[in-house]
């Protein structure tokens, strides 16, 4: 049989001499353990030979099923996002799941558009890295019934399942590795607080260096998670708190904790800008860990969140809620982070011991 663009699953069978049923589980993911190995390989070369390509649309007409899943990410050139997405995709792959990307970022109203279109497209579900805390589109979606699962966020009321890293501890072991630097004037540069990582930084942070009886000096909010808002914070934090401290004409503290790496790359450049070198003047910390951190001058210690491991959990618990697995619609999963130590962070001038 020679090949062809609209080869069916009775082509397949009638080449091979085998039932159409018997094809059928071979090209289906869920069913194709079902089929010897030796089989499965003659029926995936057959598939290859004659075109054959599975009708999608027809099959979720039929069965109702689209084998789907919108992804919402607020900006795909954050280094941040790619392995969640990578994460995502070796999951839904594994149950025959196929992904739909949409990028939120690139104007106002963009995921409602994104969802919109997605839900025309039959997605059966939704993994939303979007989302800022209360928001009203998102809880228009949950009100839907449409099941949804939220990475690296919150919806600040705890009603969707969500997989998220442990922000409260990836904050404390950033305040504790300062201070058992002898950092005692340490400030903060939060994100966002209408997203529940810049609320949720905020508070570990606080929460860390009260336990660690260290001072917090200031906290400037950024308003957004970039180089940009960094060194616009960077520059508040200075000329509020200058002269008092390190040295002459010096800032007030002696290090700094921000939200995430791109905004302490934006506190990096002001720094040296005004000559406040990294670390003899200022440690600097940053969140997230994304890649080439160890490339910059001087290399970011970071707290480092399991990203790929995030976007393969969030994908698993959304398979698990369509399956309606008891207790899946309600989890929160909270994932480890790790401080990666690396040189933009030393013993403080005037902590009387040897440097680092």
């Amino acid at each position: 049989m020679s090949k062809s663009a609209n080869a069916t699953l009775q082509d397949l069978a009638l080449s091979l001499g085998i039932h159409k049923s018997t094809v059928s589980r071979a090209m289906d993911p869920r069913r194709r353990h079902l089929v010897s190995a030796d089989l499965l390989q003659r029926v995936e070369a057959a598939a290859l030979r004659l075109g054959y390509r599975p009708n999608r649309a027809a099959s979720a007409l039929s069965t109702g099923r689209s084998r789907t899943v919108g992804i919402l990410i607020p900006d795909i050139t954050n280094p941040v996002f790619p392995p969640m997405v990578r994460g995502i995709e070796d999951a839904l792959a594994e149950e025959g799941f196929f992904a739909f990307l949409a990028n939120t970022s690139r104007a106002e109203g963009a995921a409602n558009v994104a969802v919109e279109r997605m839900l025309a497209q039959q997605v059966e579900g939704f993994l939303v890295a979007t989302a800022v805390r209360d928001d009203d589109w998102l809880e228009g979606l949950r009100k839907t019934g449409t099941p949804l699962v939220l990475l690296n966020r919150t919806d600040g009321r705890g009603r969707l399942p969500a997989v998220l890293s442990d922000d409260m501890l990836g904050m404390q072991l950033a305040v504790q590795h300062l201070v058992s630097q002898g950092h005692r004037r340490i400030a903060h540069l939060a994100g966002p607080a209408a997203l529940s990582t810049g609320l949720s930084r905020r508070v570990g942070f606080e929460v860390a260096m009260q336990q660690a009886g260290a001072q917090v000096v200031a906290i400037a909010e950024c308003t957004a998670y970039s180089v940009a808002a960094g060194q616009a914070g960077m520059a508040q934090l200075l000329r509020a708190h200058s002269g008092d401290g390190l040295r002459e004409a010096g800032p007030g503290f002696t290090a700094v904790v921000a939200a995430n790496d791109l905004i302490a790359l934006g506190a990096l450049a002001w720094l040296k800008q005004r000559r406040i070198s990294v670390p003899e003047d200022v440690s600097l910390i940053g969140h997230n860990d994304m890649p080439l951190l160890e490339q910059i001058d001087p290399p970011l210690t970071s707290v480092r969140i399991q990203h790929y491991e995030m976007g393969f959990r969030s994908a698993r618990l959304l398979l698990d809620t369509l399956r309606q697995v008891p207790g899946s619609q309600e989890a929160t999963i909270l994932l480890r982070p790790q401080l990666i130590l690396r040189k933009s962070t030393a013993v403080p001038r005037d902590a009387g011991a040897p440097r680092a």
